[in-house]
């Protein structure tokens, strides 16, 4: 293992690439080359399990992620922190207050106005599986809603289309993330307790890693905490640097 580069590996979503530069920081600041990669979240856990990669960046613990983890969490120790992420379903500010849950999705004044699609990201996202659970739980399927996983871009695009057009429309998100930090968002109450509750973005190493990151750094990279307001603002920042 001696002088090859650290293998980071992050969830092929864009705040998880934000929080991954982060990681990557610390790990230049005591001298030591990165390889990075990004995947979608079965096949980074599985990269991961596989001992492709050294670092992961980061498992939601214990709702999202915590299945993805469990086969080979003894092969693992759990560093940090990160922030506590939690997923939630969302409107534009300007759908009236009336509408505070989701229940209310089923009641005249969001069937006059509210798009049946509620659009998601990858199927292996928990917010994906949540949503699945959510709709089917809450019979919205009886009314026209239905949900459909895609990319970042369709789920992302499609909001901010839709407040661009003041268009009445639910999505399917989570702190942090960079529409947070520019979109008034309102989250819808969910008293089933379908979405997860409140996680812990943890970082994530191969014991048999350790060695070769070294005291030093590992000590940096438990110590580093970012929160949930700092990561949206950094996926904010990546995402109008990619434009």
């Amino acid at each position: 293992m001696s002088g090859r580069p650290i293998r980071v590996g992050h969830i092929d979503l864009s705040f998880h690439d934000a929080s991954a530069r982060e990681v990557e920081a610390v790990l230049a600041g005591e001298g030591l080359a990165v390889e990075r990669s990004a995947a979608p979240h079965e096949e980074m856990f599985a990269r991961l399990g596989r001992g492709e990669v050294d670092v992961l960046v980061s498992a939601w613990l214990p709702s999202s992620h915590g299945a993805y983890l469990a086969p080979f969490e003894a092969e693992v120790r759990k560093l940090g922190i990160l922030y506590e992420p939690f997923c939630f379903w969302g409107v534009p500010h300007y759908v009236p207050d009336a509408i505070t849950s989701v229940a209310d999705l089923l009641g005249p004044m969001a069937l006059r106005r509210m798009d049946r699609l509620i659009q998601g990201i990858n199927p292996g996202a928990g917010i994906s599986r949540f949503s699945k659970a959510i709709v089917a739980a809450y019979a919205l399927d009886v009314a026209g809603y239905h949900f459909e996983t895609g990319t970042e871009a369709e789920c992302f695009g499609r909001f901010e289309k839709a407040v661009a057009e003041r268009r009445w429309v639910v999505v399917p998100l989570w702190h942090p993330q960079w529409l947070n930090h520019r979109y008034k968002i309102r989250a819808l109450l969910e008293p089933r307790g379908l979405l997860g509750g409140r996680d812990e973005a943890t970082l994530i190493v191969r014991k048999e890693a350790e060695a070769l990151i070294g005291e030093r750094a590992l000590a940096g990279l438990a110590r580093l905490s970012l929160g949930n307001a700092k990561v949206s603002a950094l996926d904010d920042a990546l995402q109008r640097a990619r434009r």
